[in-house]
């Protein structure tokens, strides 16, 4: 029972510093809308990872895990349609 709680605990803080690190490039990008310097394929990989850790949080129902990924897959998916649009 403690186990659980802690491996919650833990989970949360990963999935809030995993998507917060990522949250400021994201915003960044989303602002100037200049992506020349990113790559189309690292973030088509990326958010095909992010999914897939959103679909085990759906497996194992971890809510931190769930929502952390959904937000991050939600920028990547922005941010990779801005590329295709942009450039």
């Amino acid at each position: 029972m403690i186990f659980d709680f802690w491996a919650n605990v833990v989970s949360g803080l990963a999935a809030t510093l995993t998507t917060a690190a990522f949250l400021p490039q994201a915003l960044h990008i989303i602002r100037c809308k200049d992506t020349k310097a990113i790559s189309l394929t690292m973030y088509l990989i990326f958010a095909a990872g992010v999914a897939c850790w959103l679909t085990f949080g759906v497996m194992i129902w971890n809510w931190p895990m769930m929502i952390a990924n959904l937000i991050t897959l939600s920028l990547a998916l922005a941010i990779i349609a801005m590329k295709l649009r942009y450039g």
